[in-house]
């Protein structure tokens, strides 16, 4: 429609973080500056109700109006604070002048008792794209599986599933900085979340990856001695680390054989480590529980 490249962005932006989950929630647009005060009293107020009526399918999106002149001028905002109400991509009621909790309440139990809000959909369209990321990440494929888990995470920021498979690919990358800051900023009611829980494993892991040299000094210290389980476990896990978990595994099914009680069962509580960053329902993973089952039981 004649937009310059600034304006396409603009508009892509504001498609993404606003008309996008409009399609589904209700969202709370607020029109803001940096050096408006009435804004930042605003603000609190609106996250707060936003968070309240979060389980109702209402979520709260932020425009910048001296980052966002286009978009400003689209909606016409002459002054701000700015606040509309957008429900599948189209402003529906202004609320500009509700500054009160219970103003703004009574005005969004208006608009949810009127409109079709089913904040249960986005869980529901992600499943197709999380089978991608895993298929990538089974395939070896780190930076695509992070690219497809990473779009999932802006789709729906509440799935441990999405943030916890962009970990394990931006580790498989080698990206072990922004794997750490991704883990950093989960959200709370997150931290329990088992895929999270085993993206983290993965991440410990993957510290601990040796420099090739010292990789084969493990791997002929080991070697040498084999009946010392503290070197059998060291090179365990810097094999793993450096991609080689076939290696690793039979190390430790080797030691767990030996001597499964050494240093309070410390093979098999590596190893289990090992399942778990690699994710239970892996076929590898499946394969190698059936070996430790029959040194364990056979």
């Amino acid at each position: 429609m004649g937009l310059n490249l600034e304006e396409q962005k603009a508009v892509d932006r504001f498609r993404k973080d606003v008309v996008e989950p409009s399609m589904h929630a209700l969202v709370i647009l607020d029109f803001w500056a940096e050096w408006c005060g009435p804004c930042k009293a605003l603000t609190p107020l609106l996250e707060k109700v936003a968070a309240d009526y979060a389980d109702k399918g209402v979520i709260l999106a932020k425009v910048n109006v001296d980052e966002e002149q286009f978009i400003a001028a689209q909606f016409q905002v002459r002054s701000i604070p700015t606040v509309y109400a957008m429900f599948q991509g189209q402003p529906v009621a202004d609320l500009t002048n509700a500054r009160s909790e219970s103003q703004l309440k009574a005005t969004l139990d208006q608009l949810l008792a009127q409109l079709p809000i089913n904040s249960g959909e986005p869980q529901q369209d992600i499943e197709p794209l999380l089978a991608m990321g895993e298929a990538a990440l089974a395939e070896g494929d780190g930076p695509r599986a992070a690219s497809i888990f990473s779009q999932i995470a802006e789709i729906a920021p509440e799935s441990g599933a999405a943030l916890g498979g962009q970990v394990r690919a931006l580790v498989l990358s080698g990206d072990l900085d922004t794997a750490e800051q991704v883990l950093a900023a989960l959200p709370e009611a997150l931290r329990g979340d088992s895929d999270v829980t085993r993206a983290l494993a993965a991440l410990e892991l993957a510290r601990n990856r040796p420099e090739d040299n010292e990789l084969a000094a493990l791997k002929a210290a080991a070697d040498a001695a084999p009946a010392d389980m503290a070197a059998q476990l060291a090179f365990a896990e810097a094999a793993f680390a450096a991609g080689d978990r076939d290696a690793a595994a039979t190390r430790l099914l080797a030691a767990i054989e030996a001597d499964r009680e050494w240093s309070d069962g410390a093979a098999k509580a590596k190893l289990l480590k090992m399942f778990e960053a690699v994710g239970l329902e892996d076929p590898w993973v499946a394969a190698m529980r059936r070996r430790l089952s029959l040194i364990l039981f056979g």
